[in-house]
């Protein structure tokens, strides 16, 4: 548990440094070029570790309900980035850190409005919270007008919201595919964003570290988040990552050495609020107890074939529904190896 842990910090440290650093290479690399190379280094790289790993490489084949939402996953990988960096070419990073937890409330309540998924009133808190803060952190210096680098770091949160749906949708997927197929099919079409926008690709040796920011701050970043999920599950599992905001704001700061408006200090305060209500949301209702499932063992000896009535005992990781402390929904699978071995004379 203690490694699983570990593993989910790291994930987080890992997606945090994304936007400080994004910031210093916008002084060097334009929008298209930064979010291209960031996603083509994320595929490159996840294609190195299924190599090294011994992942699988069969092609899945997609089936036609779930192109639409493979499409929409890659378009979307291409306007959310593209989005972020130009907001940050107009805000400051530590800003568009904390604004980035935008992303939990589009995703939540697409989730709501499109997919009929319901919302507790810990998270409906978080969310408003979350609300709040995006505007203090939003209102230009000294102004009631918004700051355009904040609009566009909102609209970047929200594609990504969107996104986060595609992608749950296509979670039956190797997950390791999905990222090459997201870092190669997004980081191309940013390309050729680029080509259409300004008529040319500004290739340098500084796409180098842009790569290897994709690869550690998108792909590796998600292997170990998955890995981490494997002990502690979903829901605790996002519980950790809500400190990558504020891990980005504390980069922010000291790469920069920029004193923070008092707008940040607000926003940070009921940011602090939102991540409360949001690991209480999901920690607090996921837990695990012993329980045992009834099922027919069909199985042969020789020409003979007949069934068992089994019972199996065994624990996991799961959540009631709001209200409904006594059931939990989900599908079992018995295996041979379930079964006590027994003969027949």
């Amino acid at each position: 548990m203690r490694r699983a842990q570990i593993f989910a910090l790291a994930a987080a440290a890992l997606y945090a440094i994304s936007i400080p650093v994004s910031a210093v290479l916008l002084s060097h690399l334009d929008p298209y070029t930064i979010s291209a190379f960031l996603y083509l280094g994320a595929g490159a790289g996840m294609m190195v570790v299924r190599a090294v790993s011994g992942g699988s490489r069969a092609r899945q084949r997609v089936s036609a309900p779930d192109l639409p939402f493979l499409v929409a996953m890659v378009v979307l990988d291409i306007a959310a980035p593209l989005l972020l960096l130009f907001g940050l070419q107009r805000s400051h990073p530590a800003n568009a850190s904390l604004l980035n937890n935008a992303e939990i409330v589009a995703t939540a309540m697409i989730a709501l409005v499109v997919f009929g998924e319901a919302i507790s009133r810990r998270l409906w808190i978080a969310i408003g919270l979350i609300l709040a803060a995006s505007a203090a952190l939003s209102f230009d210096a000294g102004s009631l007008s918004f700051s355009t680098g904040s609009i566009l770091v909102l609209a970047a949160a929200a594609c990504w919201g969107l996104e986060n749906n595609c992608t749950r949708r296509l979670s039956h997927y190797s997950s390791t595919n999905l990222v090459i197929v997201k870092g190669f099919g997004s980081g191309l079409g940013a390309l050729l964003v680029g080509l259409a926008a300004t008529g040319s690709v500004a290739v340098s040796p500084m796409v180098i570290p842009v790569a290897l920011l994709g690869f550690v701050s998108y792909g590796l970043s998600i292997t170990l988040y998955i890995a981490a999920q494997r002990d502690l599950g979903a829901a605790k599992t996002s519980a950790f990552y809500a400190v990558s905001p504020f891990i980005g704001v504390v980069l922010s700061l000291v790469i920069f050495r920029q004193a923070p408006e008092s707008g940040l200090w607000i926003g940070m305060i009921l940011m602090v609020g939102a991540t409360y209500f949001l690991v209480t949301d999901t920690v607090g209702v996921q837990h695990s107890h012993s329980h045992t499932h009834t099922a027919i063992l069909e199985h042969s000896h020789g020409a003979m074939r007949h069934t068992h009535e089994v019972e199996v005992l065994h624990s996991h990781l799961h959540a009631h529904a709001p209200g409904r402390d006594d059931e939990h929904d989900h599908e079992h699978v018995i295996r041979e190896s379930d079964i006590v071995a027994h003969s027949h004379d």
